[in-house]
Parts: structure tokens; C-alpha cells; sequence
């Protein structure tokens, strides 16, 4: 395990963002259910193995599926194995055995697929998959709802997924249609929730991964804070909901400038504002650090889910923000902050969660002395060249 450690210093200069893993890995499964094509770019991180591990292990006939940390390649590709009707068994490593995979575990076999779980991983699954009505709750995890939506387009027969309660993250599962749309397959939006065609087909073709607007996040925050950042490789048609960063930057009162493909955020004087994170839960690292430094009061709420990250990000996020001085209160669903320009350096946890510590390494750059974060590998599950971009335009972070 490493730690990072971090003097303060201004972020100037100019960031490409990297491609969005969010839509690598929903192409990547449409890739493989059309039979060919590519998906580049790809960022080199666990997560991006997960899915191309898991994808290849199909496509050799293994029987063993490793997600190892990806709760994304896990919960998209249970009903997408189901599918194909093979016995296979889910394995992951770190906190992914212990999240919640029960909506599965109770839907599945009611349409034809044997499970076979304590509870979490490892999860062994046989038969194959059904079309049919298949009910599920929509404020647990959008993931299922994607997960279902690959599938069942790929069955004979028509299905329908019907959301017993309203539908969390949405833009996520937006994201999904948007980017089985690219592959030819449609999926239409009802009252009820989402009705799929069955025996559609996936299309071959090459495709084109945009940038991956949650990881601008992190340099755009480091800008209106103190410095002045341009994030490249923005698309502002994009279903991404965490161009949602956006909305909540001008709640703070960031002075941001958008063009075509890019944003640039410069200081700014910052006030904080009440951010409803429902639709944007893995902003709330960086929205919490950004209200650490901001004027008043900052709310964050509808935050519930992150308890069940790659750590219990509300928690994680309020035990640092006290170790750094930050007066805040932790809620059921997410924390109130009173901001202060006047907060410390410590040695703070990076939870073995990547957007924990990027979201600190940020903070750090407006502490006095030297802030040491650790488990600061954690970010190769998703950012592994965060270090790198954060100090090419002047942070200083060393990685011991």
C-alpha cells in the first residue's frame, strides 16, 4: 500500500479528461453482444481490466468471472452471462463481496436462473435467462436497470422492466439507451420504466469513448478554488450525469467558461449552497471538499447509496474533512459543512477509495504544510494518471 503526500500549491494550466469508464464499459458489452467492433479509447485502470477480464473470460468459455473491484462490471454483466444460459461464478476482491447484489438474488430465479450466494459474492448463477415482466426497485442501484437492459435485448421475445419505486441516477441508466442506440438496439422509455424488443441486434462498429465528465470534476473544483484549469475533451451533448458538476459549481458561485469541447474554471469567490447528489452521487468527495472551502453552509443530501461504495463514502468523506478542521455533520444521507478558509494539514485515509483520495488530493492544495493521504493506489481503479495530469500543471504530490 502507498501513501501520497502533498504540499499546497495553485493548479494552472490544461487537463485532457480521460475517457469516461462509464461509457467504456457499457460499449465494451455491446461490442461483445454484436460480435466485433472496438471501443477505444480505454483508461488502463482495474476497472477497465474487470470488463475486458470478464468479457474474454466469456468469450474462452471460462467459468470463473472475476469483477475484481468493478461494482459496474458485476451488476451489468450477471444478467448479460445469464443470457448466454452457461454456469458461471462472480468472484471480486476488497469491499466488492460484501455489496449488495440482492436484487438479483431475488429476480433471477424468477426467470429461469439458478443462484447460488450467502448473500454477496461468490455468486454462482445456471439456466438461462427469460424474457418476461421483471419488477425492481429504482432506488437502489441504477446498475441493475442496465444491467437488465443489455440482456434482455438480446433475448427472443419482448420484456418489460418495471420500477416499483422511482429510479435514482437516472442519468445512468440514460447513458445505457443512449449508448445501445449507438449499436442499433432501442429501448423505449414508459411510465412504468423500460420496455425492451426482444431479438434485436447489436451492430458492429468502431467506437469513440468521451471524456469522462466525474474525473474533470476533481480539476474544476481544484480551479474555482484557487487556481485556473481548463479540462479538454468535454462533450456538453453528453447523457453523463455528472456534467451535473456544472450546475453545481455556479450554485457555489464559480466563475466557469464553456466552449465547445472544454471548461475553464478560475478562482473564485464561493458560497456555499444546498446539492442534491441523487443523480450525481459520485460527485459528493469533491462537492464536499469544494464546501469545506466555501463561504456559509453546504448540504449535501440524497447521498444514501455512497454507504455502500468501495468504502461508505459519506463517512469517509466527514472523518477527513474533521482530521483537516472542517466543522461538518455527517446524515443519514449525506453531511452539512460550515465553511472555512482557515483548515489544516493531517494525515488523512484514502479508504482504499479512489474518488476519496483524488477528492483530498484536491483539499490538499489549500492546506498549510504537508498533507499524507494513503492507500493513494486506489486511484488505478479508475484515474491512473490523476498524479500525473494533477502535477503537470503544478501540484505537488509524491507517491511514496
Amino acid at each position: 500500500m502507498s501513501d501520497v503526500k502533498i504540499s499546497s500549491s495553485i493548479l494552472k494550466g490544461t487537463v485532457i479528461a480521460p475517457p469516461s469508464k462509464s461509457a467504456a464499459h457499457r460499449a465494451l458489452i455491446c461490442s461483445f453482444l454484436a460480435g466485433g467492433g472496438t471501443v477505444s479509447p480505454i483508461i488502463n485502470s482495474k476497472d477497465m481490466e474487470a470488463t475486458v477480464g470478464v468479457i474474454d473470460a466469456l468469450k474462452r468459455g471460462e467459468s470463473t468471472l472475476d469483477c475484481i473491484e468493478s461494482g459496474s462490471t458485476l451488476r451489468f454483466m450477471i444478467p448479460v452471462a445469464a443470457a448466454f444460459g452457461k454456469e458461471v461464478t462472480f468472484i471480486g476482491q476488497g469491499r466488492l463481496p460484501q455489496r449488495p447484489i440482492g436484487e438479483y438474488l431475488e429476480l433471477l430465479p424468477k426467470h429461469n436462473v439458478n443462484v447460488k450466494s450467502d448473500g454477496g459474492l461468490p455468486l454462482t448463477i445456471s439456466g438461462q435467462l427469460k424474457n418476461g415482466s421483471y419488477e425492481i426497485s429504482g432506488d437502489v442501484s441504477s446498475q441493475y436497470v442496465t444491467g437488465l437492459l443489455l440482456a434482455l435485448a438480446d433475448l427472443e421475445g419482448d420484456s418489460a422492466v418495471i420500477l416499483t419505486t422511482p429510479l435514482q441516477s437516472k442519468p445512468y441508466v440514460d447513458m445505457t439507451v443512449k449508448v445501445m442506440k449507438d449499436y442499433g438496439v432501442e429501448i423505449k422509455e414508459t411510465d412504468f420504466g423500460y420496455l425492451i424488443h426482444g431479438g434485436q441486434e447489436f451492430k458492429r462498429l468502431d467506437y469513440t469513448v468521451e471524456g469522462d465528465w466525474s474525473q474533470a470534476a476533481f480539476f474544476l473544483v481544484a480551479g474555482a478554488l484557487g487556481g485556473d484549469v481548463t479540462v479538454l475533451g468535454l462533450d456538453m451533448n453528453t447523457t453523463q450525469g455528472d456534467k451535473g458538476i456544472l450546475d453545481v459549481l455556479k450554485s457555489f458561485g464559480a466563475e466557469i467558461e464553456i466552449k465547445e469541447n472544454s471548461v475553464r474554471c478560475v478562482k473564485s469567490r464561493l458560497k456555499g449552497c444546498v446539492v442534491d447528489a441523487t443523480d450525481i452521487p459520485d460527485l459528493v468527495p469533491i462537492v464536499a471538499a469544494l464546501g469545506a472551502f466555501s463561504g456559509g453552509k453546504t448540504i449535501i443530501k440524497g447521498a444514501q447509496r455512497l454507504r455502500y461504495k468501495e468504502s461508505d463514502r459519506i463517512k469517509s468523506v466527514v472523518d477527513n474533512l474533521k482530521l483537516i478542521g472542517t466543522d461538518v455533520t455527517e446524515t443519514e444521507d449525506g453531511m452539512i459543512i460550515n465553511g472555512s478558509a482557515r483548515l489544516h494539514s493531517a494525515r488523512l485515509k484514502g479508504y482504499n477509495d479512489h474518488r476519496i483520495v483524488m477528492a483530498f488530493s484536491v483539499a490538499a492544495l489549500f492546506l498549510d504544510g504537508e498533507t499524507v493521504i494513503d492507500d493513494a493506489e486506489s486511484i488505478n481503479k479508475s484515474y491512473p494518471a490523476f498524479f500525473k495530469d494533477y502535477n503537470k500543471i503544478g501540484g505537488k504530490a509524491y507517491v511514496l
